[in-house]
């Protein structure tokens, strides 16, 4: 290898041309510009070619056979064919190909209609490796990168996505449906899907200078097109100044999240703001989810405020390809959507307040977007009905949102209801008419026991009265003095009824109206009453 060689491309080839064919030989250097390394006219025998590269940098080859340089109306000359044997590449990264797979077949058809039988497979199509025929990739699935030999060549998008037509990439169409407590919820964010724009700052450099973090953001829509642009217009405002040409300097991002520095005019005292370092945050959509995870990248809740209004938040998860010092798998952004009535349908995009720069690591981006649209669909369960009493025979139901409501379009609330009724209904009279009778069958109940014990209290009081009539009254007792004592206090001879005597007399003076006298008698140890 010599001191400019850098690696060497040798390939086998054989030309059969009935006519003025053409065989070419292109390479494209770090893909600004082709052109043509060699070519070969007519019929040319198996013979070998080497090329050598004499830069370090990114080159594709490319070969092109023309059959002929005339204008035909008719397609001819279809048996002129150029056939490569081998291609053979060294000091290259990665490795290369160790051998030719075999190409698309048309079928026996078309092929007995004069076509030839190696062709290259529309977009979105993959060889089938049983057949060598040209199939459709399944719904919802994309091509990874230029391998499309099998049906795994087809790789399925990830949550909340689907594939565009090309099946080259996966995107969101605006639409989201999460299922929870057997309810599902259903998201209509297409008022999201025009390009927002997030600006961050101001911040200073070292020497004073202001700039500013600008965000460009497509969040879904536009089948799949990357439609956030950022452009960088330092060169451009230069070579302005110059008054020379520049368009060819300028350099633009297309991405679903770019971000751009920017420098206001009265920074340094340009006529307009100039805008550098554009790069792309996502240029591939992972999917769209309620949880935190996916794909190695984790979405921070707890770096934005609780979200108190009881819808979960969307997460879209993106990832650009493109590796950095710092960020070994590319650099990635989680872009939050949060249902939040007080905000208008556009919403508000905002970053967290603990990494005012939109990102903690340099390599992981994080943003919230609060929004009236990302409120889900409304459903019968986001209304409640409010029945009306009954007036005139008729009663009225009458639907209205819960509070707060948190849906948007959707179901429309019912219309007011009326149905006849009664003043009264069925079953509160029977209720009324049984508590009623329980009553007076209480009260009737009471007074029957009442009666009957004041009737059983009067016979055993007669019965007490004739018992007592029947039997004699004890003898009074008296004491007297032994012989010989002497009387300490004065001496009370006292006639002391038993317990029926007195229920006796009380009886006859009830009876005969007689009073009866008593005195009372005091000494030096008691006092005593003297019935006479």
């Amino acid at each position: 290898m010599t001191g400019t060689e850098f690696g060497r491309i040798t390939f086998v080839f054989e030309t059969i041309c009935s006519a003025d064919c053409e065989l070419y030989f292109m390479m494209d250097v770090n893909r600004k510009s082709t052109t043509v390394v060699e070519s070969w006219g007519g019929s040319k025998e198996r013979q070998s070619y080497t090329h050598i590269m004499t830069r370090n940098a990114s080159i594709s080859y490319t070969w092109a056979f023309q059959r002929t340089n005339q204008a035909q109306d008719v397609r001819r000359y279809i048996s002129d064919v150029v056939i490569l044997y081998s291609v053979s590449v060294t000091n290259v990264q990665d490795g290369v190909a160790s051998a030719c797979r075999a190409c698309a077949l048309l079928s026996q058809s078309s092929q007995r209609s004069g076509s030839s039988s190696c062709i290259p497979c529309p977009a979105g199509f993959y060889i089938d490796r049983d057949t060598n025929r040209c199939q459709e990739c399944p719904p919802n699935t994309y091509l990874s990168g230029h391998h499309t030999y099998g049906e795994d060549a087809c790789l399925p998008c990830g949550p909340g996505s689907k594939s565009n037509k090309e099946h080259s990439r996966c995107y969101s169409d605006c639409s989201f449906s999460h299922t929870e407590n057997n309810r599902t919820l259903t998201f209509d964010l297409s008022s999201l899907s025009a390009v927002a724009s997030l600006t961050i700052g101001p911040s200073f450099t070292s020497k004073g200078t202001k700039y500013l973090h600008v965000f460009n953001v497509s969040l879904c829509g536009h089948q799949g097109k990357m439609a956030a642009v950022c452009t960088d217009n330092v060169t451009d405002i230069a070579n302005k100044d110059m008054g020379s040409d520049s368009t060819q300097f300028v350099n633009s991002v297309d991405s679903f999240i770019c971000q751009s520095t920017i420098i206001p005019a009265d920074g340094r005292g340009f006529r307009m703001a100039l805008a550098s370092q554009s790069i792309s945050l996502a240029d591939t959509f992972l999917g769209a989810t309620v949880d935190s995870d996916l794909d190695g990248i984790n979405a921070r809740p707890e770096l934005f405020s609780d979200n108190s209004k009881g819808i979960p938040d969307i997460n879209f998860f993106y990832r650009s390809t493109q590796a950095t010092g710092s960020c070994q798998r590319g650099r990635s952004a989680v872009m939050t959507i949060r249902c939040n009535p007080e905000k208008t349908d556009r919403g508000q995009l905002t970053v967290p307040s603990a990494c005012p720069a939109g990102t903690c690591d340099g390599c992981t981006f994080h943003f919230l977007w609060e929004s009236g649209s990302a409120c889900p669909r409304c459903t019968q369960d986001d209304y409640h009905q409010i029945e009306g009493a009954c007036k005139g025979g008729v009663q009225e139901t009458l639907s209205v949102w819960n509070e707060p409501k948190l849906c948007i379009k959707g179901m429309s609330l019912p219309a007011k209801s009326s149905a006849p009724c009664e003043a009264i209904a069925l079953w509160l009279k029977v209720g009324v008419g049984g508590g009623a009778f329980l009553a007076v069958l209480l009260v009737s109940l009471t007074c029957y026991f009442w009666k009957k014990n004041k009737r059983l209290e009067y016979k055993y009081s007669r019965l007490v009265m004739s018992a007592n009539k029947e039997c004699e009254l004890p003898v009074a007792d008296s004491c007297a003095l032994a012989e010989g004592e002497e009387p300490e206090d004065d001496v009370v001879y006292s006639h002391k009824p038993s317990l029926l005597g007195k229920l006796r007399a009380i009886a006859n003076k009830q009876r005969e109206g007689d009073s009866s006298e008593s005195v009372q008698l005091k000494s030096s140890q008691s006092e005593r009453w003297v019935w006479g």
